[in-house]
């Protein structure tokens, strides 16, 4: 059975490349769906052989769903442009018999990296994700951020996906920010409610959750900063969702 690869990008041009050239280890084509992006991103994506369709951002599950009608295989390798696969993933997904199995989708582990440094607690190992599926039979969960494949028909694979998410601290808040924002704005659309007291709450617990009952404590200054940005990242997620409210009387 062959593969398409399918990775959605905006202002990508620092990752894009090893991205495209890792999934065309194992895949026939790859497709891209980039956000409008003002750098090289897509530059690059045409020069390595990639197809590229513009769109404009739908959130993060409808983008990706927005590309599989482009992919011309029914299996899809979806990998975000800061993921790559391990040498023994690429190995594992070639001898995967994708003909015969009742399987909708693959599971597998992601190797986060701050630093340079593979981050083993807070949450952040093994970190599953579904990559490889089958479109005619599962989907993106149709959600702005942290979308997933929504098939219950899944094993999970004891292979990796290098993820470089991070360049630094300034990169981190960023993202919260921008991933908080986009969280809130999704609660409110569907009339979600929150108050003070429950934000400082969820933040509370989710720091907690991760340098406590995930050991982020064992990575050091790493892990708190860690755990202590999903804190925040929870905190306002529902402070965003109160105000959104507040301002809306």
């Amino acid at each position: 059975m062959k593969i398409s690869g399918l990775v959605i990008t905006y202002n990508e041009e620092k990752n894009i490349e090893a991205c495209i050239k890792s999934l065309f280890k194992v895949c026939e084509d790859v497709v891209v769906i980039d956000s409008m992006s003002s750098d090289r991103t897509v530059d690059i994506a045409y020069r390595l052989g990639a197809k590229v369709y513009k769109q404009k951002f739908l959130g993060d599950g409808p983008q990706r769903s927005f590309g599989l009608k482009y992919c011309k295989n029914d299996w899809i390798l979806n990998l975000d442009a800061d993921e790559r696969l391990e040498l023994n993933t690429i190995e594992k997904i070639k001898i995967l018999d994708l003909d015969n199995t009742h399987l909708e989708c693959y599971e597998f582990k992601r190797k986060n990296y701050l630093h340079k440094n593979w981050i083993k607690v807070a949450g952040w190992y093994p970190d599953y994700v579904r990559r490889l599926f089958n479109k005619k039979k599962t989907d993106f969960s149709p959600v702005s951020t942290h979308t997933k494949i929504t098939s219950k028909k899944f094993i999970r694979l004891d292979n990796n996906i290098l993820h470089y998410s991070f360049d630094d601290y300034n990169n981190m808040i960023d993202i919260m920010n921008k991933y908080s924002s986009w969280q809130a704005n999704e609660y409110y659309v569907s009339n979600r409610k929150v108050s003070f007291l429950s934000a400082v709450l969820h933040g509370w617990f989710s720091f907690f959750k991760s340098y406590v009952i995930k050991r982020g404590f064992l990575a050091g200054v790493e892990g708190f900063n860690i755990s202590l940005l999903n804190g925040l990242g929870s905190y306002f997620k529902y402070m965003k969702l109160y105000e959104y409210n507040k301002l809306q009387k």
